[in-house]
């Protein structure tokens, strides 16, 4: 359940991030979204290790915690060009 939360926080912020840019500056939210998020998922992975999980278990998760809202992001402004 915790997944699937964090998951519809990246999308939420993703979507903000696309409903308050102009198309011209989009890229460069982009690249902000994308570094913002990844520090995010690396802190969250962090907290899952110190609570005792292994990187092996955590990892293929956070890699999906990770990609769906930026993958989306990406994908909207692809095409969206």
């Amino acid at each position: 359940m915790r997944t699937l939360i964090i998951i519809l926080i990246g999308l939420a912020l993703a979507a903000l991030a696309l409903w308050l840019t102009p198309a011209a500056k989009r890229l460069w939210v982009g690249a902000f979204f994308s570094v913002a998020w990844l520090i995010a998922v690396l802190l969250n992975l962090r907290t899952g290790l110190s609570h005792g999980y292994t990187l092996a278990e955590e990892l293929p998760i956070h890699l999906v915690l990770f990609t769906i809202p930026v993958a989306t992001y990406w994908v909207y402004v692809w095409l969206k060009r």
